[in-house]
């Protein structure tokens, strides 16, 4: 491990303008930034400690309207009984990503920040790899792709979203509050992750020192009525090869709301406003949900090791949208 030093600032406007300085990066719970910084992918400086300064509180409001402090615990989330009730595709989503110790630690600000689990970034033999050195190509197109995405990619990085909660959140239109040395700003999650493009190396629209204090989800029908499939290769602590994170608001049988997004097959948490629009108004039937996920794959760009991953995406929508709409 490289040498840093640990910064410990007094509150949060003392850690934002730390983290603001060149070759700073922050850490919360630590789960995913201890084995970067161990395995040697990252060499901050200067590493800013969060603990003890964010919010950590869960709470659905009178009005619905779920809202997470940043700081909040994915296991202490996963555990409250109103996101169960409320909100379940959070929960359920929660509940399927890394271990029982890893949640108990990992904050889900930290979560919807986690760099990917592409193998050749994670591989410091490896130097061809965009988003560590820049121009340095990526030797992941001609390499192992199984896990590695379908969707935004460029010809300079197929590195695929990591997590689960950010696909069940990304489903539900949440938004994120994020905090720098400006003030305060309020985003889409969907705005918040970047496309590769040329410059892979930029995941996020996060100016430095920014960080995020909370997320809010909206409380809509479609919510309540929500559910979090994965399909991986193992049980246990695997990352997914396709999930989807489905809420539908079924009346008299027909869909009159969707939120659909899948996780495992793109550059960011991969939102689905095509199928959404192939959903609303129609049946909530084998052949409306099978007609929705013709459009799951449209622009997926495959290479030799993961050609089935469309296919694969179509067959994991399918049946999450039978498991929602069979609780309509």
């Amino acid at each position: 491990m490289y040498p840093f030093i640990l910064e410990r600032p007094r509150d949060v406007a003392a850690a934002t303008r730390l983290g603001s300085a060149d070759s700073a990066v922050y850490i919360a719970g630590g789960t995913d930034m201890m084995q970067l910084l161990t395995d040697e992918i990252l060499h901050p400086d200067h590493l800013v400690a969060l603990d003890g300064l964010l919010d950590a509180r869960i709470e659905v409001t009178p009005d619905g309207t779920l809202r997470l402090g940043g700081a909040a615990r994915m296991s202490d989330i996963a555990d409250d009984p109103d996101v169960a009730a409320v909100f379940p595709v959070v929960a359920e989503a929660l509940l399927l990503s890394a271990s029982g110790q890893v949640r108990n630690m990992a904050s889900i600000g930290g979560n919807l920040l986690q760099r990917t689990r592409c193998p050749y970034f994670r591989d410091p033999g490896v130097h061809a790899c965009n988003k560590r050195y820049p121009g340095a190509g990526c030797a992941a197109m001609d390499g192992a792709t199984r896990t590695l995405a379908v969707l935004g990619t460029s010809p300079h990085c197929i590195a695929t979203s990591a997590s689960d909660v950010a696909v069940a959140l990304m489903a539900l239109s949440a938004q994120v509050h994020v905090l720098g040395a400006h003030g305060e700003r309020v985003l889409a999650l969907d705005e918040l992750y970047r496309l590769p493009g040329d410059t892979p190396q930029i995941e996020t629209v996060l100016e430095p020192g920014e960080l995020i204090t909370s997320v809010v989800v909206p409380p809509t029908p479609a919510a309540r009525n929500s559910s979090y499939l994965k399909v991986r290769d193992r049980v246990s602590f695997e990352f997914a090869l396709t999930s989807a994170a489905v809420g539908l608001d079924v009346a008299d049988g027909v869909i009159r709301a969707a939120g659909v997004a899948m996780g495992g097959v793109g550059t960011k948490p991969w939102r689905m406003p095509l199928v959404e629009e192939a959903l609303i108004g129609r049946p909530a039937t084998a052949q409306t949900y099978r007609d929705a996920a013709q459009h799951a794959t449209e622009g997926a760009v495959t290479r030799e090791g993961n050609r089935f991953k469309p296919e694969l995406m179509k067959r994991t929508l399918v049946r999450a949208l039978h498991v929602v709409g069979g609780r309509a």
